[in-house]
């Protein structure tokens, strides 16, 4: 099976532009560069394939990027160079600027790495007009099922979605997998391994041997801090993230708190969403909400994979669900939540979709009452208001957010 990013990183491939893929680590950004790479021997056009964590290689072109022409398969012919774990060269910014600006007539970058290597401002600032970012995340649930070759149970959640009045046999089947995305994510590995005990195996791999590369890569001075506060986010989703009440926690400074926020939201584990007012002033100073990009690596933080309904976060760990559903479909930009000074909130809040959107997860249905969110249809009557339930489970789940 092939990531949906495939589709638009090959219409991207003709194009002047290099193609940067990022993503958190364990997604599958290498098993894309090769895919692509095949796709390039198919059709005939040159490609060279380089692995950064090859010492030879890196080496050869941190002393002079022209090294890499000495690589090409046909110096006639423009070439696709893939280059994986780009993040390792000295200067990955000055290396492709200096490709680009004196050889994109030859040479095709697409180039995989962590998000380390553009943290720093320059790259955005040299690379201007060279290069275009595709952002790989954990797999979504339809990527889910087809990676476990189960196609039938994505052709009916599809059949479901295509007939509004559509019953299934098999929605008892559909909450298992769902339910078990809730626990375990979308990190390919895991969703191919079948034991249980070896899926949260995996998980602590990802979070204690990956993310660790992600603090060197990213000159974390304190280890200890970054994993305790990785741990309070996981056990507070969808609550404010204070940077004071964090940097007292933790003893640490609000400098370094809001830096270690930043990385996590850079390297694709975190992501910090901004409250929705008209008056955007007041939505720039105004705290956000945390949600992790998978909630198998946020269960492997709480060391916890007890089944959802067994759970005494089982309202957090849906809102977590609800948010990656509305990242996948909407993009993360789009997303915000809406707070009142006396506590009356919005769990998500999409204000460029037409209509604007506004959605409430509430684990069991039974809960929800539509009086306590009056404010915000008086003040926001264009807003398409909807409740997003778990329980009681039914068709109507998959028709409204997947």
């Amino acid at each position: 099976m092939k990531r949906q990013l495939y589709q638009k990183l090959l219409q991207h491939l003709p194009k002047k532009e290099f193609t940067i893929l990022t993503g958190a680590r364990q997604t599958g950004k290498s098993t894309l560069l090769i895919d692509l790479k095949s796709y390039c021997k198919d059709e005939g056009i040159p490609e060279v394939f380089i692995n950064l964590e090859n010492k030879t290689f890196l080496r050869e072109l941190n002393e002079n990027p022209l090294n890499l022409l000495a690589y090409l398969p046909n110096p006639e012919k423009r070439t696709v160079v893939f280059l994986d774990e780009i993040q390792y060269l000295s200067d990955p910014s000055n290396f492709l600027k200096l490709i680009f600006d004196e050889y994109n007539h030859k040479i095709k970058i697409v180039a995989s790495g962590s998000s380390a290597f553009y943290i720093d401002s320059k790259f955005k600032d040299s690379l201007a007009g060279r290069k275009r970012i595709f952002n790989l995340l954990t797999c979504d649930f339809e990527e889910y099922l087809k990676l476990q070759g189960k196609e039938d149970l994505w052709g009916e959640v599809v059949r479901i979605k295509e007939q509004p009045q559509a019953k299934s046999i098999k929605m008892d089947l559909l909450r298992l997998e769902w339910e078990s995305y809730m626990l375990f994510g979308g990190y390919p590995a895991v969703i191919k391994e079948n034991s249980i005990p070896e899926k949260i195996e995996m998980l602590q791999e990802i979070r204690d041997s990956f993310v660790k590369r992600d603090i060197v890569e990213s000159g974390v001075q304190n280890e200890a801090v970054f994993y305790r506060l990785f741990q309070i986010l996981a056990s507070q989703i969808g609550q404010l993230v204070n940077v004071n009440e964090l940097s007292n926690t933790l003893k640490s400074r609000n400098e370094t708190i809001q830096n270690y926020l930043e990385i996590m939201e850079r390297c694709f584990h975190v992501t910090l969403i901004r409250p929705f007012y008209a008056n955007l002033r007041k939505e720039l100073v105004k705290m956000p909400k945390g949600f992790f990009m998978d909630s198998g690596l946020r269960n492997s933080f709480l060391n916890t994979f007890t089944p959802i309904n067994q759970r005494i976060d089982k309202g957090e760990c849906w809102e977590q669900a609800i948010f990656r559903l509305l990242a996948d479909k909407y993009g993360l930009d789009g997303i915000r939540f809406w707070r009142t000074a006396d506590g009356k909130e919005i769990d998500f809040v999409l204000p460029n979709e037409n209509p604007p959107i506004a959605i409430e997860a509430k684990f069991d249905e039974r809960l929800t009452k539509i009086k306590k969110y009056q404010i915000f249809l008086d003040t926001y009557p264009d807003f398409n208001f909807q409740f997003a339930s778990m329980q009681p489970w039914s068709e109507d789940f998959f028709r409204k957010f997947i």
